[in-house]
């Protein structure tokens, strides 16, 4: 983007994230993120989302590939999924970012639209992508951001924006690979389905069987195109993802290592805690003091049942 549309875009972030950690917007899901300095690599779980980095970098890490997401690129989810993340930043330079979470509606209906005025094919799914930022995306950027500085233009103008963001990504360098990720049809729009329902699910007991009938798969080609997307099996994402969910109860709401293990579907806080230590590398009290500390979060609106540390 251009050094004078960067500078407002920055501007405009200061004011709306004044504070280290995470910042709601006006707009369902949609934040603010901000890091004073650099957070080493740590696991993170994304919803389906759009990242823009504006200030600082980003980098997440997943199945041996590495993505950046800074001033220049950005980071797009159309799955729900588990990585590790580290961030670049200091005192004088803080990494700001703003996350907007893509509306699995709306994003069917652009691909729809697009699919009958525009047949392409070949492009193969991914469930993240790390995309040059070009001067049509942040010049929608630049003006969610103005605004969302006024609560009426938030409300009104807001949603289409945040419309037309996704569709600015959709039509992007990388935008097939996102729309073949989003097609129903396809054996990665099946697992992507099976995601969703795990997230909506998680702290309940979820059968493998189940899930690859849903998919109308067989067992084994199940955990052969759930790895393809995620890099990890059926039973360790449902395992990560409770790690993470717990994580944020203690976080967000405080609760305490025993009543988070149980809200999430453990049975056992003795496996809870060995399997949470082994993944964060701290106990769970240690790990929820430690991120109170680093990401503290300043509500706009009610918090969201699916906000994640990022």
């Amino acid at each position: 983007m251009s050094d004078s549309r960067q500078r407002r875009i920055i501007a405009l972030l200061e004011r709306l994230a004044p504070h280290e950690g995470y910042t709601l917007s006006s707009l369902p899901g949609l934040k603010f993120m901000r890091a004073n300095g650099s957070i080493a690599r740590t696991p993170v779980l994304y919803e389906p989302c759009i990242v823009i980095v504006c200030q600082g970098r980003k980098r997440g890490f997943l199945g041996g590939q590495a993505y950046t997401y800074d001033a220049h690129h950005y980071l797009v989810l159309s799955v729900p999924l588990p990585f590790e993340s580290e961030t670049e930043a200091g005192p004088g330079e803080p990494m700001l970012a703003v996350s907007v979470p893509i509306d699995l509606k709306v994003a069917a209906e652009l691909v729809l639209a697009l699919e009958e005025r525009h047949r392409q094919h070949g492009a193969p799914p991914s469930g993240i992508l790390s995309t040059p930022l070009d001067e049509r995306m942040s010049d929608t950027l630049l003006r969610l951001l103005e605004a969302l500085q006024s609560e009426a233009d938030a409300a009104i103008l807001g949603p289409a924006i945040v419309r037309e963001l996704v569709y600015r990504v959709l039509t992007g360098p990388q935008g097939g690979a996102i729309r073949a990720a989003l097609t129903q049809q396809s054996h990665f729009g099946k697992i992507g389905k099976a995601l969703r329902r795990i997230h909506a699910s998680y702290d309940r007991p979820i059968d493998v069987g189940t899930l690859a009938s849903e998919a109308g798969m067989s067992v084994a080609a199940f955990h052969a195109h759930f790895k393809a997307v995620t890099q990890t099996t059926p039973i360790q994402y449902l395992k990560t993802t409770r790690l993470h969910k717990a994580r944020l109860l203690m976080v967000q709401d405080g609760l305490n290592a025993a009543t988070a293990c149980h809200r999430v579907g453990y049975e056992s806080s003795s496996q809870f805690s060995r399997e949470f230590k082994r993944f964060f590398g701290r106990t769970p009290a240690s790990e929820a003091a430690e991120m109170k500390n680093a990401l503290m979060q300043m509500p706009a609106q009610p918090a969201s049942a699916h906000m994640t540390m990022q």
